[in-house]
């Protein structure tokens, strides 16, 4: 039983391994053939203009490169927040499901029958008010943060 978890964990992680190796092959790759268009820009440039425009080129360029960087970085990041933001919405909605799960139900159906309903009873009654108090004030915060600030 535990061999099919460790080969399952093991393939897997040998394709990760794999894939990570091409994709730092292809941006390596990448790097270099950038490098040389960067040389060929300034090169040119400098035969054309002079040494001052020819660097104030290279300069735009990778600035350009930058801004390209940094917008795909906030776009990353803002699909990252979305995300969270979509699964802890899901994760709300689903909360109330858990407690029409039949294993959950046949749990319990079992600690009343080993504890006994005369003790179960008080027990429920006191997680029945801090339930109330707690969703009581989770009301009264979303009221008060659906105010308008001034």
């Amino acid at each position: 039983m535990f061999q099919r978890i460790i080969d399952g964990i093991s393939a897997s992680t040998g394709t990760t391994v794999r894939l990570t190796s091409l994709a730092a092959g292809a941006a390596f790759a990448l790097f270099i053939t950038t490098c040389f268009l960067c040389a060929a820009a300034f090169i040119s440039v400098l035969e054309k203009y002079g040494p001052v425009p020819a660097c104030l080129a290279g300069a735009g360029i990778f600035f350009l490169l930058t801004l390209a960087a940094a917008g795909s970085y906030w776009g990353y990041k803002r699909e990252i927040r979305t995300r969270a933001r979509l699964a802890a919405e899901h994760a709300a909605k689903a909360a109330p499901s858990m407690l029409a799960d039949p294993m959950l139900l046949a749990t319990g159906l079992q600690i009343v029958r080993a504890i006994g309903v005369k003790r179960l009873l008080p027990i429920l009654a006191i997680g029945g008010v801090a339930l109330g108090v707690m969703a009581s004030r989770s009301v009264g915060a979303d009221e008060t943060s659906a105010e308008p600030a001034e």
